[in-house]
């Protein structure tokens, strides 16, 4: 096979995989941003509102964070996916179910079992998320218009892929160990949007994949470092009594 998975065959197989073609991939971007406008407005607001609460560096306002991921994830998962997305394609009623219990396992771990803490502190990570953060709501839209998808045939804020990214910019503003089972189904869904990149021709979602790698090594790597600390940490304390 020549070219590669890049190259012209491997686009071609990707696109036999895929039931759908690209016009009516876009098509359905069109039909989603028609119907709910103007939602894109009031999710952009539900972004910024969430980087907002995160700059007060309050853990009163996680839970409120972990809220706004959660309506996110919910409204991506049933009104993008279950409704629109699934008219093309059937895999849709699965991601879907995926999307909504992502926004369940939000809940559960920054509401109920408060887990999450969010804050800004300027560090490496926090700079990272703020990259993410910009790319998913100023870059992604700019690459999207640069590469030819002119609205309404365009990904807006709230369809999957650049609220995966935003997700992603707000794990590394955690200023707590983040579960990893909170990153399974956005890091599988970096790697599912791969497909898009390269046979769809969404080359703003290779973003996504950067993203989704980025910061699950990250998080990763700074969950473990963390448990080792308290490791050593842990039997210091135990011995001082009988020092």
């Amino acid at each position: 096979m020549s070219g590669g998975l890049l190259g012209h065959d491997g686009c071609a197989l990707w696109m036999v995989m895929i039931p759908f073609t690209a016009e009516q991939f876009l098509d359905v971007f069109a039909r989603y941003n028609v119907a709910v406008w103007p939602a894109q407005i009031v999710l952009y607001a539900f972004a910024l509102s969430a980087i907002g609460l995160a700059l007060q560096r309050s853990s009163d306002f996680s839970r409120s964070i972990a809220c706004l991921l959660s309506v996110l994830w919910l409204w991506s998962g049933i009104v993008y996916h279950l409704i629109f997305f699934s008219r093309v394609n059937g895999a849709a009623y699965i991601f879907g179910g995926l999307f909504i219990f992502q926004s369940c396992l939000f809940i559960y771990a920054g509401v109920w079992k408060r887990n999450l803490l969010f804050g800004f502190s300027r560090t490496s990570y926090e700079i990272i998320g703020m990259l993410f953060f910009i790319y998913a709501l100023l870059i992604y839209p700019v690459l999207s218009y640069k590469f030819g998808h002119r609205y309404p045939m365009a990904p807006t804020f709230g369809v999957p892929c650049p609220a995966t990214i935003f997700t992603f910019g707000m794990f590394l503003w955690t200023r707590r160990n983040v579960p990893l089972y909170l990153m399974v189904i956005p890091l599988l869904w970096s790697l599912i949007g791969l497909s898009a990149a390269l046979s769809m021709g969404m080359k703003e979602d290779f973003g996504l994949v950067v993203a989704g790698v980025t910061s699950f090594l990250l998080i990763a790597r700074r969950n473990r470092s963390a448990r080792a600390s308290t490791w050593l940490v842990s039997p210091a304390s135990q011995s001082a009594p009988g020092m």
